[in-house]
């Protein structure tokens, strides 16, 4: 070589972009003969056994020269620096990273790649993309190797916080309290497109005509996965488990559900919420607050969907409890007051008719309760619901606890020979209660009357009233006592 080329072949090294280092490999490649020669096969089994050995690959390595861009990677002032400083550059996990270029070596591979970490003088991590060459002329005795280093700290960095942000945003998918569910549309929107380029335009009317297109869309849902929480919610062991069973899952309710969320997908809804029923795999109703949304960058295909889901059977079943109580009455569990009022009411309006109306009143109440106690009381009234309860089962009938110890049958439909068979079945059930119960005997006052009409209605009530005062009369006149209608 020329002092021309030399002197070349000086500056481009000095000045190229990119650390290189020129170093002296020959006392590694002795190392490497020496454990040849002793019988080792498997360097990589070797490096592994001890770390020690690893560290006398590095301490065979000589520097011989690095440039700028190796000072002002490392924080070097000089060479020299940077070379009483070589343990602090190449520590830590570097040692563990060199075993692939020392196994590329070792198999006669003098030209090879490998992603690296280094320190910096100043503490600062140094990841770096390293290319290790063996210079022609030199394969003999590796006294010259090239080596460069290009910083890929940045890279890797954002690498790893993109990692890091898939990681956290799989974790909050997979591990989210509320069912979540990522799906394919994208064939529903092709049978919804082709309806509509077949002339739809009222697809409503178009669904109730083919109901069979709803099941068409039902079957071209693809779902893509699901989390942990969809998993508990529906009693499945894993997806596969629970894709397999989809058809428990969406049955019966859902087709009309699913035909109306269609018909919002018609119209460009794609944000939708509403509430649906599902089942789990054991069977068990699971009311639901379904959340769809088709994500914002895949409007054109709907080939991305994601829904959440929300348990919401025990809020039902407060609901449904609340709504209970607001009609019923909490001991005897027959229709309360309020209930009555608006039936009587509903029945004036529209009938049907006749109208029988049975008014009945528990016997002895104020006296149990003065002597025996509020509960003793109570468990009476409870006996009489249950009575009213049967006695007119399976009727659409509104049997109602008024007062404290009032009661009132509304009979939509029902003549007064009706009546008079519904109570003779109530006596009959009080008779069976007294026989089953001990203690206090069950005993009701019990006055019927019959409208025709609703001019009539007011009349009824008044009769009935009458009758059932009638009916108490004689049956404190048989205990010997004085009637009272508070009583």
């Amino acid at each position: 070589m020329s002092l021309s080329s030399e002197t070349d072949f000086e500056q481009m090294f000095d000045r190229a972009p990119i650390s290189l280092w020129l170093e002296d490999f020959s006392a590694l490649k002795r190392l490497f003969e020496g454990w040849r020669a002793q019988g080792v096969i498997d360097l990589k089994a070797h490096l592994q056994a001890d770390l020690a050995h690893v560290q006398q690959c590095a301490a065979s390595i000589r520097l011989i020269k690095v440039n700028r861009q190796t000072l002002k990677l490392f924080g070097a002032q000089n060479q020299q620096q940077l070379e009483q400083n070589l343990h602090d550059v190449f520590r830590g996990d570097m040692l563990t990273r060199m075993l692939p270029e020392m196994q590329a070596l070792w198999e006669g591979r003098l030209d090879y790649s490998n992603q690296t970490v280094n320190y910096a003088l100043d503490g600062r991590r140094i990841e770096a993309q390293i290319h290790v060459r063996v210079l022609q002329g030199h394969e003999d005795l590796w006294d010259r190797v090239l080596i460069s280093l290009e910083d890929v700290t940045e890279t890797v960095v954002a690498r790893a916080q993109l990692a890091a942000s898939e990681r956290h945003a799989r974790n909050l998918f997979h591990y989210s309290p509320v069912s979540l569910w990522v799906e394919d549309f994208s064939g529903v929107k092709s049978l919804l497109d082709e309806a509509r380029n077949q002339g739809i335009q009222d697809f409503r009317v178009f669904l109730s005509v083919h109901p069979e297109f709803v099941e068409r869309c039902m079957q071209e849902i693809r779902v893509l996965e699901v989390n942990q929480q969809t998993l508990q919610m529906f009693g499945a062991e894993s997806q596969k488990e629970l894709l397999a069973n989809l058809s428990q899952v969406f049955r019966d309710e859902m087709h009309d559900t699913f035909a109306e969320q269609l018909i919002d997908l018609w119209n460009g809804k794609t944000e939708q919420v509403r509430e649906v029923i599902n089942y789990s795999l054991n069977g068990s109703l699971i009311n639901i607050h379904m959340q769809f949304s088709v994500m914002p960058e895949h409007l054109e295909n709907w080939d991305l969907v994601l829904l959440s889901l929300v348990d919401i059977t025990a809020r039902k079943k407060a609901e449904a409890y609340l709504e209970y109580l607001g009609k019923h009455d909490s001991l005897t569990r027959l229709r309360n007051r309020a209930f009555y009022v608006d039936e009587l009411n509903r029945i004036s309006r529209k009938g049907p008719w006749p109208l029988a109306v049975i008014v009945m009143d528990l016997n002895g109440l104020k006296r149990i309760n003065d002597s025996e106690g509020h509960a003793a009381g109570d468990d009476l009234l409870r006996r009489a619901g249950e009575v009213l309860t049967n006695a007119t089962a399976g009727q659409p009938w509104c049997v109602a606890r008024v007062g404290g110890d009032e009661f009132i049958a509304l009979l939509p439909g029902a003549d007064e020979r009706m009546a008079q068979e519904v109570h003779a079945r109530i006596e009959s059930l009080i008779e069976v209660s007294n026989q089953f119960y001990p203690g206090q005997p069950l005993s009701l006052s019990i006055g019927i009357a019959c409208a025709h009409q609703a001019s009539e209605v007011e009349g009824a009530l008044l009769q009935a009233d009458r009758a059932m005062f009638d009916a108490k009369t004689l049956h404190y006149a048989e205990q010997s006592l004085v009637p009272r209608r508070a009583a």
